[in-house]
């Protein structure tokens, strides 16, 4: 896949411009691509660029000349609106990969939606240390019933509803878990990438201290592209995907090496 720089006027990383452009958006409800290009110092050709890419990851959407957030309203942050999509596949996962987690375990989960779904699966949730930097994982695993929970401290992005930057990865690695949970926007040559520099950072630290390292991923990341990449699929203990996975596609990736769980409709052993 092709690494879009831009056109460079910034001396930002692409992937902290577009963290930004997200954010004003959601923000602001609708912006132009010129008041996007003027507030980020760069070209209207170099914001045509983001949000091609954003719309890709299902953040933004063009709309009547404006570039609009796809999470409908107000301070919905795009985290919220991912939290329900592909519902069924989320829990799929969730509940596979919570299985596979004994009592007493300490668990790192990073900011996507499918770690709500691994916490709302987590038997004995109280005897568990949970580290996370989203702040929905956090609210999910208080009501869970959590008594160790540990929120990665960072600069605040609130369309992730996460915790990012060199505080969260310096945090992160004073510690280490039994287990890393990370999900990936998508997935190209057996490897996993997402949109944003920042996250990826902290997706790489939590992977870097744990000993068993698992990753999350629904049917619907295989056809998605995104610019940064952060791990080789063969890199994880096993990829738990759901039942919706084609078998070909599963069949494919044990070729590459990869250990692939495929997770059952309803509960049952593991395939």
């Amino acid at each position: 896949m092709a690494f879009d720089e831009g056109s460079a006027k910034s001396a930002d990383s692409p992937g902290s411009r577009r963290a930004r452009v997200a954010e004003l958006v959601i923000k602001k409800g609708a912006v132009s691509v010129e008041e996007l290009a003027d507030d980020q110092g760069v070209s209207s050709m170099t914001i045509y660029r983001d949000v091609s890419w954003l719309e890709e990851a299902g953040m933004l959407q063009r709309h009547n000349g404006k570039v609009v957030a796809k999470a409908s309203g107000l301070q919905e942050a795009s985290a919220r609106f991912r939290l329900d999509q592909s519902e069924a596949a989320k829990e799929q996962i969730g509940a596979c990969a919570a299985a596979m987690v004994p009592s007493g375990s300490s668990i790192m989960l990073d900011d996507s939606t499918s770690g709500v779904w691994v916490v709302r699966a987590l038997r004995d949730i109280a005897s568990m240390s949970i580290v996370t930097n989203s702040l929905l994982v956090a609210e999910e695993a208080g009501r869970s019933g959590a008594e160790n929970l540990i929120i990665v401290g960072g600069a605040y992005r609130e369309w992730a509803e996460s915790l990012v930057g060199a505080a969260a990865v310096d945090m992160i690695g004073q510690m280490h878990a039994n287990f890393a949970m990370v999900s990936a926007s998508g997935i190209s040559d057996w490897s996993c990438f997402h949109p944003y520099e920042e996250i990826v950072a902290v997706k790489r630290a939590m992977l870097e201290s744990a000993e068993t390292r698992i990753l999350l991923l629904d049917h619907t990341k295989f056809a998605r592209k995104a610019l940064y990449r952060f791990a080789k699929m063969a890199e994880f203990t096993t990829v738990v995907v759901d039942s919706e996975t084609p078998k070909e596609l599963v069949a494919r990736m044990r070729d590459a090496e990869v250990d692939v769980t495929v997770a059952p409709r309803a509960e049952s052993a593991r395939v």
